[in-house]
């Protein structure tokens, strides 16, 4: 096996935060879509405002955990980054091994979350196509 470096856990940095950068760009749209569909519901209550709230709920909650899994992710490539400075490169590469892992977890819940707002649009379009 090759020899962790800082280079390694440096070159993550850039992708997870690019990452988190469109997490929160979902996450901002979601409050913004969940604001516009409370104010709808108040004026005129429709169960159909009632299904879109609870499917942008369980889109919140994916975000969420892929946003946690994410900074978990970028934590550990410094920690990562400390121990091979300390010269602790055995723990090191575990960690570094974990990092990916959540940094994999991430992009697993980020495809979930994309098949939910799909079906959440199927539905949007099937609406206007039965009219």
């Amino acid at each position: 096996m090759h020899e962790l470096t800082l280079n390694t856990p440096a070159l993550l940095f850039s992708a997870i935060s690019l990452i988190m950068l469109a997490y929160t760009n979902r996450f901002l749209a979601y409050a913004s879509v969940v604001r516009d569909l409370h104010d709808k519901y108040l004026k005129n209550p429709d169960e159909r405002y009632i299904r879109q709230i609870r499917n942008i709920k369980k889109r919140l909650y994916l975000t969420r955990a892929m946003q946690i899994a994410g900074i978990s992710s970028l934590l550990l490539c410094v920690l990562t980054m400390l121990l091979i400075y300390i010269e602790q490169n055995t723990i090191a590469i575990w960690v570094f091994g974990f990092a990916l892992l959540l940094l994999i977890l991430s992009l697993a819940l980020l495809i979930m979350e994309i098949q939910i707002s799909v079906k959440a649009l199927e539905h949007h379009i099937s609406d206007i196509e039965n009219n």
